[in-house]
């Protein structure tokens, strides 16, 4: 298994994203996840900057691939768009750029006030839009008339010497078909063995398949406890609910709910924690892991896998 780092941008400046990914590239992580939102999932978490800003500054700082975790090309932003967004990161990170699309969430697809969509309709119009984008990576000409969008004689004038791979988030077994399907890549959060196995005998033997998970780093484990519960009490919430609530208010009220000791995120100063939840991807079957830090001491949980978890979990 290979190790990336999550860059969290609900959560961190850009300024401290770019601060991140920079230590990231020094401590021995291999490439760099990053989150795509309009909200953060509540209000304690604070940030959310512009994505495509962020990843710009980033192939500035280092040179690992970058990864976005994930990109929903379907209704807030028109997968024409996300075309040239795309097509332009990978030409500034020299082709080390990688879209992660999923099907969505409605925090942060609702804010144009379109309905939201079924979760079928959202994988019928996720599928539509991996179609659009790769035409538009040809650098030719495009004219599309489909169910969903419609491009009219658009040609992207940027763009890498190879199209951009696309990885595809999915959760549940018509989202896992879909990504075996349509990706060149499998993204999820959960160490599930079953979806792995399913992506790779739906279509996806041989394509890679990553993971995203979390890290609190306090001098204390109490104290991590304590910030991942206050920053990320989302974690600990059930079922479609990260699909379907609305607003960071949505989340705030539901989180209600989520108790300390439902926290299944590491935390702490012990790398134990970490090495178990490693371990746990591992035997999943996933082929790399991103992690990403939780709460103000991010320079020291980039630190304690440098030292003491990335040499063990190599081993």
């Amino acid at each position: 298994m290979r190790f990336g780092y999550f860059l969290s941008c609900e959560e961190y400046t850009p300024a401290e994203l770019v601060e991140q990914a920079r230590l990231a590239a020094e401590a021995g992580f291999t490439s760099l996840f990053i989150s795509d939102h309009y909200h953060p999932w509540t209000d304690e978490q604070g940030q959310s900057p512009f994505v495509w800003s962020v990843i710009g500054a980033v192939s500035q700082v280092c040179d690992l691939p970058i990864i976005t975790g994930v990109t929903c090309p379907t209704v807030r932003i028109h997968p024409a768009v996300v075309a040239q967004a795309a097509a332009t990161s990978a030409v500034m990170t020299n082709g080390r750029f990688i879209l992660g699309v999923g099907s969505g969430e409605a925090l942060n697809e609702h804010i144009l006030g379109d309905a939201w969509p079924t979760a079928d309709v959202r994988l019928e119009m996720l599928e539509e839009a991996v179609e659009v984008m790769r035409a538009l990576w040809t650098g030719e000409v495009v004219s599309h008339d489909g169910r969903y969008y419609t491009v009219d004689h658009a040609r992207l004038y940027t763009v890498p010497e190879s199209p951009p791979e696309v990885y595809v988030s999915g959760f549940g077994p018509k989202a896992i078909e879909l990504a075996a399907n349509i990706g060149d890549g499998f993204i999820s959060t959960k160490p599930e063995a079953e979806s792995v196995e399913q992506f790779r005998k739906g279509g996806g033997a041989g394509k890679p398949t990553m993971a995203a998970t979390k890290g609190c780093w306090a001098p204390t484990k109490e104290e991590g406890l304590e910030i991942a519960h206050r920053l990320w009490p989302n974690e600990g919430l059930p079922g479609e609910l990260a699909q379907v609530l609305p607003t960071p208010e949505h989340f705030m009220q539901a989180s209600t709910l989520v108790t300390p000791e439902q926290m299944k995120m590491p935390h702490g100063p012990d790398p134990e924690p970490y090495l178990e939840t490693v371990d746990k991807y591992k035997e999943a079957g996933y082929d790399v892991l991103h992690v990403a830090a939780v709460g103000p001491h991010y320079r020291e949980l980039i630190k304690l896998f440098q030292t003491d978890v990335l040499p063990r979990a190599a081993a």
